[in-house]
């Protein structure tokens, strides 16, 4: 896991101000290079953004993706090599409230950055981040792989496997396909100009400094913090966890070969081995060992459907691709990210050094073995 290719490359990421988005802007930093973001404010407070400072770390830019002619304009003024799009509504239940919101964020938004990086000449690389729930879920025992139907069930999963195909089309119709050649002759085309182009599809990200509310982890955090018991809506369905940094470098591990060699441009699903697919009562319940060993507190959970909406009950990852392709494996299992995690959760609530913190943890998941 070599990002030492990053260094003084400009990296332009949508969605910088969430939670994957901020431990990217600080690996990349680590990595030396200049980052610029393109996001609303930060969706939570706190926020790990405001914790680690990035505002006055990385050319910070407020705007939102559905914002066509803001967005070409950051585009023009920051000629960035390397765009990460990030920028989504990421909540399942959020999507039932405003499915429309969903959309026009999900899938305008993506039409928007493939339409700024088919304008932006200085761009060779872009990775489009979706999820696992991308998949027409059949509810089966094994994994889905990336050649599988793409046509989420809810809004937010629905939104996501068309912003699959919008990325896909304009990758056919633009950017030659498999050779990364363009092809039209629209506002800044450029003959013969390579562009290589990747959808990555993680499963459920776990770490320190998420915040958000409607995922089990922070959810874990609130309720240990005030001493109350943990409340397990969906106790038996199984998810692919894996620890923020896995998907994270993983992204920019395929950013950074597909830069120069448009072959290994392609989708790719970014999961944790199989041993890592847990259900969420097993996942809490390690949460509650790991918090109670460090802090000393006796916290439980209780199982408890209320009764909301339609939410998948199994979702397994097949990794074989990226693992071929890219010689690629976790790093950290469950076990390791929760120990993480509530390392990271005890120095934040005792007042410690978060940037320092934060960073020594990414040394330690670079170095460790795949």
């Amino acid at each position: 896991m070599d990002l030492s290719f990053y260094k003084n490359k400009k990296v332009l990421i949508t969605g910088h101000t969430g939670f994957k988005g901020s431990w990217m802007c600080e690996l990349l930093l680590q990595q030396g290079a200049q980052v610029i973001g393109y996001a609303l404010e930060p969706p939570t407070s706190p926020s790990l953004f405001e914790t680690l400072g990035l505002e006055k770390r990385i050319t910070h830019v407020l705007g939102d993706v559905r914002d066509l002619k803001r967005m070409l304009q950051v585009f023009a003024d920051t000629q960035p090599e390397i765009v990460i799009h990030m920028a989504a509504q990421p909540i399942v239940r959020e999507s039932y409230r405003d499915p429309l919101g969903t959309y026009e964020t999900n899938v305008m938004g993506t039409v928007n950055v493939c339409e700024c990086v088919r304008r932006t000449s200085s761009v060779k690389s872009f990775v489009n981040v979706t999820t696992d729930k991308v998949y027409l879920n059949r509810e089966w025992n094994w994994g889905y792989r990336e050649n599988e139907e793409l046509n989420g069930f809810d809004p937010y999963s629905n939104s996501k496997s068309c912003s699959e195909l919008v990325t896909s089309s304009y990758k056919n119709s633009f950017f030659g396909g498999e050779s990364g050649k363009m092809q039209g002759n629209g506002p800044g085309d450029t003959k013969g100009r390579v562009v290589s182009i990747s959808t990555a599809r993680a499963g459920n990200v776990i770490g320190g400094g998420d915040f958000a509310t409607d995922r089990i982890v922070p959810d874990c955090i609130r309720a240990a913090e005030k001493g109350e018991d943990i409340i397990v809506r969906n106790a038996y369905s199984t998810r692919p966890y894996e620890h923020v940094l896995e998907p994270v470098a993983a992204y920019l591990m395929i950013a950074a070969t597909q830069y120069g060699a448009v072959e290994f441009a392609g989708n790719y699903n970014v999961g944790p081995d199989e041993t890592d697919c847990w259900t969420t009562g097993d996942l809490t319940t390690l949460f509650c060992k790991k918090w109670n060993s460090a802090t000393g507190d006796e916290i439980r959970w209780i199982d408890r459907h209320d009764g909301g909406p339609h939410e998948a009950n199994f979702l397994k990852l097949d990794c074989s691709k990226i693992k071929n392709t890219f010689g690629w494996s976790p790093r950290w299992n469950v076990e390791t990210a929760m120990e993480k995690i509530v390392e990271w959760t005890v120095a934040y609530n005792r007042g410690e050094d978060m940037v320092a913190v934060t960073d020594r943890q990414i040394e330690e998941f670079l170095r460790s073995k795949e």
